[in-house]
C-alpha cells in the first residue's frame, strides 16, 4: 500500500526469514498480557484492537488504538515484559515475529532498525497529544481530537468512502481513552452530531469536512503520511 514505505530486495529476505507464521484471532482475543513476557511480535494485517491498562480497582485505561500495519510487542522486546495488555477489538489477522530473532533486525538491518525507532517515537508523539487531550481540552474538543485520530488513520490506509469509514470500537473504548464517563461521551458525541461535525453510530463514523472537526478540535488538519512497516 502507498501509505508504508517500500522494502528493499534485502530487506525483504530479511523480513521473510524474521516471519514465522501468522496468526488469525476472534474480537476479544488478549493477544498481549500486560505484566507477562510474550515470545512473539506482531504486526497487524487486518483487522483493529486497542492497548489498555488495567488499574487496582478493575478500572481500565484506553491507550490507544491499533490499525493494520501496527506492530505489537515491542515494549517486551527491549524491556522484558508489557506496562500494557493488547485486545483484538474486531476479528484480527496477525503477522508473527520471534521476539528473539530482534537482535539480528537491529544487527543486520539498520533501516528496519531505524523503522522501529520511528514508531517507537511516533508512538511517544501520539500518547503526548492525547495526555494534552485529556489534560486540557473541553470535552467536545477532545472527542473531536480522537474521532480524528481513528479517521485519518483510516484515510491513510484507503478505508475511508464517501466520508464514511469503519470504527469498531464501543462508546465506553472511547471514553475508557480520553478520560470521560460514558454518558458524558454519548452527550458530547450527540452534540458533534447535532452540529453537523461527525456521526459515529453502528460501527460507523461519518465526517462531512475533516478540516472543519479539525479547526474545532484547535488542531491542524492531520496529513497523510507514509510510515514504514514491519
Amino acid at each position: 500500500m502507498d501509505c508504508f514505505l517500500p522494502f528493499s530486495d534485502n530487506e525483504l529476505a530479511f523480513m521473510e526469514q524474521f516471519k514465522t507464521g501468522e496468526l488469525i484471532v476472534d474480537a476479544g482475543t488478549t493477544v498481549l498480557l500486560e505484566g507477562a513476557s510474550s515470545p512473539q511480535l506482531f504486526t497487524i494485517f487486518d483487522g483493529m484492537g486497542l492497548r489498555y491498562k488495567t488499574l487496582p480497582d478493575g478500572a481500565r485505561q484506553v491507550l490507544n488504538f491499533a490499525f493494520p500495519g501496527d506492530f505489537l510487542g515491542l515494549q517486551a522486546a527491549l524491556m522484558g515484559e508489557l506496562s500494557h495488555g493488547f485486545e483484538a477489538s474486531t476479528r484480527m489477522r496477525l503477522c508473527v515475529f520471534d521476539r528473539s530473532a530482534m537482535w539480528d533486525l537491529l544487527r543486520e538491518q539498520p533501516r528496519r532498525a531505524f523503522a522501529l525507532t520511528w514508531l517507537a517515537a511516533r508512538e511517544e508523539h501520539l500518547m503526548a497529544e492525547s495526555l494534552t487531550s485529556v489534560g486540557q481540552r473541553p470535552a467536545e474538543a477532545r472527542i473531536a481530537w480522537g474521532l480524528l485520530q481513528v479517521f485519518a488513520r483510516m484515510n491513510e490506509l484507503g478505508e475511508v468512502k464517501d466520508h464514511r469509514t469503519v470504527m469498531p470500537w464501543r462508546q465506553q473504548d472511547l471514553a475508557d481513552a480520553l478520560g470521560m464517563s460514558l454518558v458524558h461521551t454519548n452527550k458530547t458525541l450527540a452534540k458533534l452530531r447535532a452540529q453537523g461535525l461527525a456521526d459515529w453510530r453502528r460501527g460507523t463514523l461519518y465526517v462531512p469536512d475533516a478540516a472543519k472537526l479539525a479547526d474545532f478540535a484547535e488542531i491542524e488538519h492531520i496529513k497523510p503520511e507514509r510510515r514504514p512497516l514491519i
